[in-house]
């Protein structure tokens, strides 16, 4: 199943986080199809970067989000 998640960047407790589509089977860094957006939990207020239509283009074609993601989505107002 292709799923939208997190992919943790950045160095020890400095996370940042990359918003991308990914095969379930796959690690949570590891292989990755496209990269949809950015998030960043330690500015303040946060910063989420979220391409909308590619986000819309995969969820049409079933791609199903991360508990998390599905909130960011919700708060940019994409979902």
């Amino acid at each position: 199943m292709v799923k939208i998640r997190l992919r943790r960047m950045g160095a020890h407790k400095n996370p940042f986080y990359r918003i991308v589509v990914a095969d379930s089977r796959y690690p949570r860094d590891g292989r990755f199809i496209e990269e949809i957006g950015t998030y960043n939990p330690l500015t303040e207020p946060s910063t989420v970067v979220i391409d909308a239509e590619k986000a819309k283009a995969w969820i049409a074609k079933g791609a199903q989000p991360s508990d998390t993601v599905k909130a960011l989505l919700k708060k940019q107002e994409i979902i």
